[in-house]
């Protein structure tokens, strides 16, 4: 994994949480990697929390609430750990267990859900932390590999079939529902997965941000497999 990484302009790679949020985004990277192989037993942790929704939450205070083998809370610390980094940086972690995420399958032309392709955006300097622990983890994809869905012409004409009042309101109607925050990836496009213990740091859209955003999506769920992943 750690050469599909380095071979490519759209990851930076780093071995430090230092690294990882104090490194620049710039030219085509837009997604930084704390490049990690975890030891201690995932699953055995998600085996014993208990999925309340389709998305839990899970607290620092559940974790240590748990009785676990010596690999167990190797995995505990490690989690516990990373709360602890991103909370110290300024973050607002958020660990969750999860089933699946809600489907948004309103128009069949255009999904606004996070198994679609699609950009974080922000009103403040802001960037996306994420780590899959346990589960499928999240693709990202090149922003020359894909186009935003709105400029897809057949879409767009859709869209404008959708919207209801003046031209001239039609971009910010786009942006209200969402719509421009998704992509369509090119044919022969090859998202990077982002594999299981890394912790990620993505660009989002924002007024500071000197790159262009970060592409990425949810994956779907491996059949009868919770997912644990930290994000903020």
């Amino acid at each position: 994994m750690s050469n599909t990484f380095s071979d490519n302009s759209q990851i930076g790679t780093v071995s430090t949480f230092s690294e990882l949020v104090n490194t620049s985004f710039n030219g085509e990277m837009n997604a930084l990697c704390w490049h990690r192989n975890l030891d201690g037993d995932f699953k055995e942790i998600v085996t014993q929390l208990s999925l309340k929704e389709n998305i839990t939450e899970v607290f620092p205070e559940d974790l240590i609430a748990l009785q676990l083998s010596e690999k167990g809370n190797m995995a505990r610390e490690i989690i516990l750990n990373d709360l602890q980094l991103l909370a110290d940086f300024g973050a607002s972690p958020s660990l969750n267990l999860l089933k699946c995420y809600e489907r948004d399958d309103e128009f069949d032309f255009i999904a606004t859900d996070v198994y679609s392709f699609h950009v974080d955006r922000s009103p403040v300097a802001t960037d996306t932390f994420l780590c899959t622990y346990h589960g499928a983890a999240s693709d990202i994809i090149a922003n020359s590999q894909a186009e935003q869905k709105i400029i897809i012409p057949e879409i767009r004409t859709k869209l404008k079939e959708l919207y209801d009042g003046p031209e001239e309101g039609f971009e910010e109607f786009l942006k209200e529902n969402y719509f421009d925050l998704h992509y369509q990836i090119h044919e022969n496009a090859e998202p990077v997965n982002l594999g299981l213990g890394h912790l990620w740091r993505l660009a989002v859209d924002h007024p500071k941000q000197q790159v262009l955003p970060c592409i990425h999506r949810a994956p779907i769920e491996n059949e009868g497999e919770y997912r644990l992943l930290l994000i903020c």
